[in-house]
């Protein structure tokens, strides 16, 4: 449909502004263009059979339209989750060389340690030299009040933070 190309092209357009800019942007130009991809689904699915499979892609579409519409309201959401899909691609293709992880507890062990990966990968930071300096860190008592600065989004180089010094 020319109206989902729209659509993405604007996004495709304001991907990286500031949040309160990607909002502007989708009032003036993607709303009207949602709006109007809403009538177009309502006027053709009115002369359907409900049984036809396009009747019920139409039906389950208009009934969740107002999650579709969320991110026309906040700046900081995707009209998709194709970020998300993109980071766990990885994961998906080869799940099935980790099905058999040994026991439960080691696959939720891989599924942390894969977690912690993708999100360095989000926030641009060296997965491995995070691990290697959290867990420094974390064996030299750091302290449980300041755990959101070892966080991947908060991470910084040892000489940017000092260690703790010992008790």
């Amino acid at each position: 449909m020319a109206g989902i190309q729209a659509i993405y092209r604007i996004e495709e357009e304001i991907r990286g502004l500031p949040p309160a800019e990607r909002l502007a942007a989708r009032r003036s130009r993607t709303r009207p263009l949602v709006l109007a991809l809403r009538r177009q689904l309502m006027r053709q699915g009115k002369g359907l059979s409900r049984h036809a499979d396009i009747a019920k892609a139409f039906a389950y579409g208009t009934k969740r339209w107002r999650a579709f519409n969320r991110f026309l309201y906040d700046g900081q959401l995707e009209p998709d989750n194709l970020i998300a899909e993109r980071a766990i691609r990885g994961f998906t293709v080869g799940r099935r060389n980790w099905l058999f992880s040994g026991s439960f507890a080691a696959a939720e062990r891989s599924a942390v340690v894969l977690s912690i990966i993708e999100t360095c990968k989000l926030c641009g930071v060296d997965a491995e030299a995070y691990m290697a300096d959290v867990t420094e860190r974390i064996q030299n008592d750091w302290p449980a009040s300041r755990w959101d600065e070892l966080m991947p989004w908060n991470w910084a180089r040892r000489q940017e933070m000092p260690l703790p010094l010992a008790a």
